[in-house]
């Protein structure tokens, strides 16, 4: 039934303005306008993300987009000197100082969106 569908992801923020700004301009994204008050992530590689403005938001509890990284510690450097502000978790996912997770698996930072929506950058396999 779905086989042949260009399925796509969504989430919802409370200032799209400030979406755009973040994702945009921030984070280097490709984003644009959509229909009825929405903004469309053009992923490289992917698929589209549309982000809508919601009244009642409430931020997403688990990670909603994840950002492979060649080097995690460069893609935290330049996201922080962006003003992002990372993650500082203890217990299982226990973070360093700079908000790298380093404990088995994958090398990965958590960071929130404007909305509080979670988002994280991790190191892609073999480095």
């Amino acid at each position: 039934m779905f086989n042949n569908t260009k399925a796509f992801s969504g989430f919802s923020v409370n200032d799209l303005q400030k979406a755009k700004q973040f994702y945009g301009q921030t984070l280097g994204l490709d984003v644009e306008e959509g229909e009825m008050s929405t903004l469309t992530l053009k992923i490289k590689g992917g698929g589209n993300i549309m982000i809508y403005q919601k009244p009642n938001h409430s931020p997403a509890t688990f990670t909603i987009l994840n950002f492979p990284v060649k080097d995690i510690e460069q893609a935290v450097d330049q996201l922080t000197q962006k003003g992002v502000r990372f993650e500082q978790y203890e217990g299982e996912l226990k973070t360093d100082e700079k908000g790298i997770f380093r404990g088995g698996g994958p090398l990965i930072a958590w960071f929130a969106d404007p909305a509080g929506n979670i988002l994280s950058v991790l190191q892609e396999p073999g480095k």
